[in-house]
């Protein structure tokens, strides 16, 4: 630059100054976050070949008894049985009956010590009879199966063997979304193969306890049981699901996360089960417009839609129209929170659950029991039918009341059994035969004081009410008709 634009360049400047303007950088407080350029791909290779010997084909057979029928035999006694009212005679065979030893399936595993402990799934050894575990140097043991846990999907084996290359376990709750992960097992029986991807999400919900770990890791069939692992050979989960329309790798696998799997395997180990806490409630979803109503603000929490009957919940004092804000002080954000938190907890110890009851967090202590089957509740209200001209109320709903022999079947203090919905009750979903309990945190007790609330509602306003169909309760949000 000449001498003569340099000096155009500063008076400009000083004109700009002179005029009230400042020279500053383009920089603003609307700048995009620096991100951390990503150069060149890993090599996975000496990470494989230190994790690889520890990672364990799994094949499993079951035995089958041959008659001399055939293995049809059975099925065309059942034909039978089912047309003719009873068995035809068997045709006694000259020779006892022979079992034959046949394969079921070929699955994946890792070693977690060096005395023989192995991790897999618990459907990949479900109804297997004998378990053979191969290691990477072709050395062949029969495994025996201390113990598995189908809602976790883990199972522990245990060969006879020593000084044995293993794996060590990581910490799945410090996993990051993007980070790189890798796969090894059998697909397809093809052994001690390696897939490489990143991971997905965090805390996918695809069961009752697990928050699984999703990934883009190739898993097949045959994968199932084997290490999810992290960039320091680390076990970040088990392999166990993918989503897929044809049976095979769709880009989305999920994997146990190895907390849980260790949890899971300690109480295999001691015991050979695993016992898991219930508080004897049964939880939906809340809505953002059930929250307004209720005065919760955003849409959190567990809605309690049924609770059994001389459970712990019950015995607590836990109610049908609770919402579940906390377990033992930790925040219940969605449904899928409670059962985690619930069958984590010691059986026999005591806990608090805070539930946000007409309009006010209350806590409640529970004495937590072993989980078990749900008992559902059978009865079902009768409704009646609406006097001829009948009007129904601002809600759309024709209401009456439940007598004593009802409310004991139903057990239940007060209520109202809709015998007709319309308009927009009946667009929300209310239904001929449903109770109502409870509109916008007051219980009901009769008909008259349900008719009465209904009156009184503002159009402009929807109202929360809570339904119970059969064993099922929930709130429904109606608007008022004008």
């Amino acid at each position: 630059m000449t001498s003569k634009s340099t000096a155009s360049v500063v008076v400009s400047a000083l004109l700009l100054a002179c005029a009230g303007f400042s020279v500053s950088p383009v920089a603003s407080a609307a700048a995009p976050v620096p991100v951390p350029v990503v150069t060149g791909l890993p090599d996975f290779s000496d990470l494989i070949d230190k994790a690889g010997p520890a990672v364990v084909n799994i094949r499993t057979t079951e035995r089958v008894r041959m008659g001399q029928g055939g293995p049809g035999e059975e099925e065309m006694q059942e034909f039978l049985r089912r047309f003719f009212g009873q068995p035809i005679p068997r045709r006694r065979s000259p020779q006892p009956q022979q079992e034959e030893e046949v394969q079921r399936g070929v699955g994946s595993g890792f070693i977690v010590s060096d005395d023989g402990y192995v991790l897999t799934n618990a459907h990949v050894v479900e109804g297997a009879d004998e378990v053979t575990v191969t290691l990477t140097d072709r050395r062949e043991f029969k495994a025996k199966v201390l113990g598995s846990d189908r809602r976790s999907d883990v199972a522990l084996l245990k060969v006879s063997a020593t000084n044995l290359p293993y794996l060590r376990t990581g910490d799945s709750s410090k996993i990051r979304v993007g980070e790189w992960v890798l796969a090894i097992g059998s697909p397809f029986g093809l052994e001690n193969t390696v897939t490489a991807g990143i991971i997905s999400a965090k805390s996918r919900d695809t069961g009752e306890y697990l928050p699984l770990i999703q990934s883009d890791v190739a898993v097949n069939p045959g994968n199932s049981g084997g290490p999810l692992i992290n960039m320091r050979g680390e076990v970040i989960g088990i392999n166990s699901q993918i989503a897929t329309l044809s049976g095979a790798y769709n880009g989305i696998s999920f994997a146990v996360p190895i907390d849980e799997v260790m949890r899971v395997a300690d109480q295999l180990k001691k015991t050979g089960t695993v016992t898991r806490g219930r508080l004897g409630v049964q939880i939906s979803e809340v809505t953002r417009d059930v929250a307004e109503s209720l005065g919760l603000g955003k849409a959190r929490g567990a809605e309690v839609s049924m609770v059994e009957a001389g459970g712990p919940a019950e015995k607590g004092g836990v109610k049908v129209g609770d919402i579940i804000l906390k377990f033992n002080g930790q925040a219940i954000e969605t449904t899928r929170d409670l059962p985690r938190l619930v069958g984590a907890t010691k059986v026999g110890s005591r806990a608090s659950v805070t539930v946000w009851r007409r309009g006010q967090q209350i806590d409640v202590p529970v004495t937590i029991v072993a989980l078990e089957d749900e008992k559902a509740v059978t009865a079902k209200p009768q409704p009646n039918k609406p006097a001829p001209g009948a009007a129904p109320n601002a809600l759309g709903l024709h209401v009456s009341n439940l007598n004593a022999e009802q409310r004991r079947g139903l057990r239940v203090e007060g209520a109202v059994v809709v015998d007709a919905s319309e308009g927009r009750a009946a667009a929300a979903g209310v239904r001929e035969g449903d109770l109502i309990l409870q509109m916008n945190n007051v219980e009901i007790k009769d008909a008259a004081q349900f008719n009465a609330l209904a009156s009184k509602l503002d159009p402009k306003k929807s109202v929360a009410v809570l339904v119970r169909r059969e064993d099922v309760t929930q709130y429904l949000v109606i608007k008022p008709a004008k």
